[in-house]
């Protein structure tokens, strides 16, 4: 593989870099990782293989919700600020200045034709840069010609089931954190699935109507953010220690039916976990499977 190390600014001036396995395709994937992950996962890597073995490159980069806590810095002009970031800190709707500051560098290197890979948080992440894409009626969204999903996760869902009867009473503590300048704090262990700031947490419950979009759990909702797709979809997850509350052959049939999309792809991996640990070789080929037959 032809691999560099590519750095490029965030739209708002957030430094983030990442590799990318380069040919001499006009085509990318453009794959944006989830909580507390980076971009040097197995899964990735044997992705981006596949992927440059059947003329499509691929950029797989750490953005400011890499690993757990980090300093993230940011440049405007001559002026560079540095603050925490990470998983523990981030706001994942600012995930759009990222995927639009990657579409950006992979255009000024020269590709044509563009698809975003989210894993988890990170295809949170994508459907909602999608969106406000397209709200904004945006020139860039001429370039992306798919969109690729792996185990989007219900959230908001997730963590109610996670905290149970003490939801409500670990929302209301951090508010009044917030309330006294403390949002920089962390929470108390147990008020989510690994350490997080009173910030991060509030994201996710009192500020997450935003990207409060994957509700499986409700047979009335209408998908309309994964709706407003119009290029060609793929959407995977595994059914062994998976985040998703139903069995999975009823999360498809459900998806199947709300969907619209006339080119969606959407199933599991059995016996694939959150990761598609073990089974990263059968998760590659199928989004080349499926990326080939839309090209």
């Amino acid at each position: 593989m032809n691999v560099e190390i590519i750095d490029f600014k965030a739209k708002d001036g957030v430094l983030n870099n990442g590799y990318l396995v380069k040919s001499n395709s006009k085509k990318i994937l453009i794959a944006t990782h989830g909580m507390t992950s980076n971009c040097f996962k197995e899964r990735e890597k044997i992705i981006g293989e596949k992927l440059s073995q059947n003329g499509i490159d691929f950029f797989v980069y750490n953005n400011r919700g890499s690993e757990l806590v980090k300093y993230v810095k940011r440049q405007d002009g001559q002026k560079e600020e540095k603050f925490l970031g990470g998983t523990s800190y981030e706001d994942p709707k600012e995930g759009y200045f990222d995927i639009t500051g990657a579409i950006e560098k992979m255009i000024e290197l020269g590709y044509e034709e563009i698809y975003l890979q989210g894993h988890s948080l990170g295809s949170t992440k994508v459907v909602y840069t999608y969106n406000k894409l397209k709200k904004e009626s945006s020139n860039l969204l001429k370039y992306v010609k798919g969109i690729v999903l792996l185990s989007l996760v219900d959230i908001p869902r997730v963590l109610k089931i996670f905290l149970k009867e003490k939801y409500d009473e670990i929302v209301e503590y951090a508010v009044n954190k917030q309330k006294e300048g403390k949002a920089l704090e962390f929470m108390p262990a147990g008020s989510f699935i690994h350490p997080i700031s009173v910030k991060g947490f509030l994201e996710y419950t009192v500020n997450s109507e935003e990207i409060d979009f994957a509700r499986y759990h409700d047979n009335n909702y209408n998908f309309e953010m994964l709706n407003n797709i119009e290029v060609p979809l793929f959407m995977r997850w595994g059914n062994n220690n998976e985040m998703i509350e139903q069995n999975a052959d009823d999360l498809i049939d459900l998806l199947n039916k709300k969907v619209n999309n006339k080119f969606k792809d959407i199933n599991y991996i059995d016996g694939a976990d959150h990761g598609y640990s073990e089974k990263e070789q059968i998760l590659a080929k199928e989004i080349v499977d499926f990326l080939l037959n839309i090209l």
